[in-house]
C-alpha cells in the first residue's frame, strides 16, 4: 500500500482528518493555539523527577529532584500546564504508572536477558486497584483540561517471539494496557516488537545473494501479533503503534511491512526523530514513515547526532507529509537536564510549525 493508498484507506475508515494531503496541510498557516494543540508533554525526559518503581536513580535523579521537586504521574497533568504553557496533550511512559507504595497495583514479571531470567515489578492496569488509580488519573486530566494522547509502553514484550507461549503472554499484557488506555482516553499506545534486540542479518546463498529467512519468521509473528492487538485496540478505541526502537523496528522498512500487512486503521507508526542506526536515516528514515504516522511522533533532541540534527527539519518533513498528530517533546540527552531540554524542544517545535 503506497502513501496515496494509505491515506485513502484512512479516509475510508472515517479518519479523513488525520490523512489530509500534504498540500492541504501546508496551505493553511496555523494559529498559535493550533500550534500549541500540536504539542504533547512527555514523561520520558522527566522520568528522574518521578516517584516510581522503575528504578531511575543516581546523581541525576538527586539533582533534578532537588531542583524541581518530586512528582508522581497524578501530578503530571498540572505539571504539564505549569511547565509548557498552552500544552494540553501528554505522552506517558508506562514505567511511571501507578502508586509506588501500593503493592496491589503491581505484578511480578519475568525478564529474559540472553540465557538469564530476572524478575521485575510492573503496573497492572487490569487489577482492581490499578483501574482505580487510572480513574484517578483520568479525573486529574479532566480537572486540568489535559488529555492523554499516547502511551509509550515497554510492558508488552515478546510480540514477535518464536516461543508461542511467551508471545501470547506479551499480547495479553498489551490487551490489558489497551483497556487501561481506554480509561484515560488515549488515542494510541506504542508496543515494542520484541525478539532479538539486534535484528538478524542476512546470510549468503548461492552466488552470494543475501537471504534472511530468520528475519522473515520474526516479521510473520509480529504481523500476526499486531493484527490481534489492532483488533482489540479497535474495540477499545486505541491504536497500537510501532516506533523505530530496537529489534525489527530499527529498520523503518520493517515498520512499513508490518503496518501494511496488518491492514488496520488501528495499527500505525509513531516515529522518533533520533532513534536511528546511522546518520543517513536521520531524515530519510523519517520520510519513509510519514505516510504511516497519524497520531503521535517523538520530537526528540539527542546529542548523539550533534551537530547535524535539526529539529525544525524533522518537523517540516512531518508537516510536508501531511502529518496532523502531536509532536511529543522527548529530550533524550545533551547539554541540558530533562526539564530544560523539553523546554528547548517546546520552543523549537513551536517555531517550526
Amino acid at each position: 500500500m503506497d502513501a496515496f493508498d494509505r491515506r485513502r484507506f484512512f479516509q475510508s475508515a472515517g479518519l479523513a482528518g488525520l490523512a489530509l494531503a500534504p498540500q492541504a496541510a501546508s496551505a493553511r498557516p496555523l494559529t498559535e493555539k493550533q500550534k500549541l494543540d500540536r504539542l504533547a508533554s512527555n514523561t520520558w525526559p522527566l522520568r528522574y523527577l518521578f516517584k516510581s518503581r522503575t528504578g531511575f536513580g543516581g546523581a541525576q535523579t538527586t539533582a533534578m529532584k532537588q531542583k524541581y521537586g518530586e512528582i508522581t504521574m497524578l501530578d503530571f497533568p498540572q505539571f504539564t500546564k505549569d511547565t509548557f504553557p498552552g500544552v494540553t496533550h501528554m505522552d506517558l511512559f508506562s514505567g511511571l504508572f501507578g502508586d509506588a507504595g501500593d503493592d496491589s497495583q503491581y505484578v511480578k514479571v519475568p525478564i529474559f536477558v540472553g540465557t538469564q531470567t530476572r524478575t521485575t515489578q510492573e503496573f497492572d492496569p487490569s487489577s482492581a486497584s490499578g483501574r482505580k488509580w487510572l480513574e484517578k488519573l483520568a479525573a486529574k486530566m479532566a480537572a486540568t483540561g489535559t488529555k492523554c494522547q499516547h502511551i509509550s509502553n515497554n510492558a508488552p514484550r515478546d510480540i514477535c517471539e518464536l516461543d508461542p507461549e511467551r508471545r501470547k503472554a506479551g499480547i495479553d499484557v498489551a490487551k490489558k494496557w489497551l483497556d487501561g488506555a481506554k480509561i484515560l482516553g488515549a488515542k494510541s499506545m506504542r508496543v515494542n516488537s520484541g525478539g532479538p534486540r539486534i535484528r538478524p542479518n542476512a546470510v549468503a546463498q548461492a552466488g552470494d545473494y543475501p537471504k534472511n529467512d530468520e528475519l522473515a519468521v520474526y516479521l510473520k509473528n509480529c504481523i500476526e501479533s499486531f493484527k490481534e492487538m489492532a483488533d482489540h485496540g479497535a474495540k477499545a478505541g486505541v491504536k497500537v503503534t510501532l516506533e523505530n526502537h530496537w529489534g525489527l523496528t530499527a529498520d523503518p522498512m520493517n515498520i512499513r511491512i508490518i503496518v501494511d500487512e496488518v491492514k488496520s486503521p488501528y495499527c500505525e507508526a509513531s516515529p522518533d526523530f533520533c532513534n536511528w542506526e546511522h546518520e543517513y536515516m536521520l531524515y530519510n528514515g523519517l520520510k519513509a514513515l510519514v505516510p504511516y504516522a497519524h497520531t503521535n511522533v517523538h520530537a526528540k533532541y539527542w546529542n548523539r547526532w550533534k551537530p547535524d540534527q535539526s529539529v525544525a527539519r524533522s518537523v517540516k518533513i512531518m508537516m510536508d507529509g501531511g502529518f496532523e498528530g502531536t509532536f511529543a517533546l522527548e529530550y533524550e540527552e545533551g547539554p541540558w537536564d530533562g526539564v530544560e531540554g523539553a523546554k528547548y524542544l517546546y520552543k523549537e517545535v513551536l517555531a517550526a510549525l
